[in-house]
């Protein structure tokens, strides 16, 4: 018994939507390098935008934060940065729609 027999006949049809789904992740993918969150800490004193694709493109600090107590601007940087990847990975996922969960299940994440 070969492949096709497995799958009932059925291997256009399984290779062309596999082709439409490879057509779907490109633009997906494109429009996340396109799409820019910004995430916030200490109330907004420290903002960082990040792409749909987690690249961070650019940390903004307030001068009232900036002073001696570097381990809390260094907190509010990383916090700052956890919420605008959060935020990029939310705004893929809700682009993707159903298609992100599908992803999910085959391991390859968002």
């Amino acid at each position: 018994m070969n492949i096709e027999e497995l799958l009932g006949g059925n291997m256009e049809g399984l290779m062309a939507q596999a082709k439409q789904m490879q057509t779907q992740m490109a633009e997906a993918q494109a429009k996340a390098k396109e799409l820019r969150v910004v995430g916030e800490a200490g109330g907004g004193m420290v903002k960082v935008e990040a792409t749909g694709d987690m690249r961070v493109t650019s940390v903004t600090v307030d001068k009232a934060v900036i002073g001696d107590d570097v381990e809390m601007l260094q907190d509010l940087i990383a916090a700052a940065t956890n919420d605008a990847l959060r935020k990029s990975r939310e705004a893929v996922e809700a682009s993707l729609g159903p298609m992100a969960q599908m992803m999910k299940q085959a391991g390859m994440g968002l």
